[in-house]
């Protein structure tokens, strides 16, 4: 989707921070108390405020060191090694917190992976000169797993409104000097833009991000993570919907791949 926005990608994942501030902030202001607080606690103390904005920092420096990544490696490269995300959460929960995963969940996630690598393939690049650009894909990875799992944590004690509220301004504030590093032009030109814009952050980020923040209130989050692994997935029908991107066999094999993974990861049980 970022290739309709009129801004560059660094511009556009600041834009989509910021522009949806204002609409976590009516949410928390308008919806009901009883909709917006299941694990109702308000942060009260500095450190609560430092553990909510901590997951914006890690969801902005996701979408930062990705967007270094793909200047520094192929978009394909870069994008599967961001997907290994599920298995930094597995390695972490099981470091941190001594939680055990079934045989069945992994062999579920070694599935989605491999459907995911199948997906990519054709457009994968071994190469030396792209050596920093695929560490920084897997750095990605790496902060999108730390994303994940502070959010399970905090959802806890905190609504999802009430992370959002407080993490997105953090994610906005990181975002600000990577776009003007970057070089991209920060401000649309057109009514157009600035309405895709506005869409970016009330879809993918206010519906997107706070869907899955609401989720990890009720999944175990390898489960969570390992179901992301469909984004790819939708991510090859929506350019075939929008742009006309062919689907070809080994995409078609390599997306029924990761929704196996993902149904046989789903059976398998999260023992703690």
């Amino acid at each position: 989707l970022v290739r309709l926005s009129e801004v560059g990608p660094s511009a556009t994942g600041f834009h989509r921070f910021l522009l949806a501030i204002p609409l976590y902030w009516a949410m928390a202001a308008t919806l009901p108390r009883a909709t917006v607080a299941e694990g109702s606690e308000r942060p009260t103390s500095v450190r609560d405020f430092v553990l909510i904005s901590m997951a914006g920092v890690y969801l902005a420096a996701d979408v930062a060191v990705w967007h270094y990544s793909i200047q520094m490696t192929t978009v394909a490269n870069s994008t599967l090694l961001a997907n290994v995300a599920p298995v930094f959460v597995v390695l972490a929960g099981w470091i941190l917190f001594g939680t055990r995963v079934t045989g069945t969940y992994m062999i579920g996630l070694a599935a989605a992976m491999t459907g995911v690598f199948i997906l990519s393939r054709a457009s994968l690049s071994l190469s030396e000169e792209h050596f920093i650009g695929d560490l920084l894909g897997v750095l990605t990875a790496v902060f999108y797993a730390a994303y994940q799992m502070s959010v399970e944590r905090l959802r806890k004690r905190f609504s999802t409104v009430t992370i959002m509220k407080y993490a997105i301004p953090a994610s906005a504030l990181i975002m600000l000097p990577v776009a003007l590093a970057s070089g991209d032009d920060l401000l649309p030109v057109t009514l157009a833009g600035w309405g895709f814009l506005i869409a970016l952050a009330a879809g993918p980020q206010v519906f997107g991000q706070g869907l899955i923040a609401w989720a990890l209130a009720h999944l175990p989050v390898a489960f969570a993570s390992v179901s992301l692994l469909v984004q790819p997935v939708t991510a090859a029908l929506v350019a075939w919907a929008l742009f006309g991107e062919q689907i070809g066999a080994q995409q078609a094999v390599g997306g029924v791949i990761v929704l196996a993974g993902i149904m046989l990861a789903r059976r398998g049980s999260i023992r703690r």
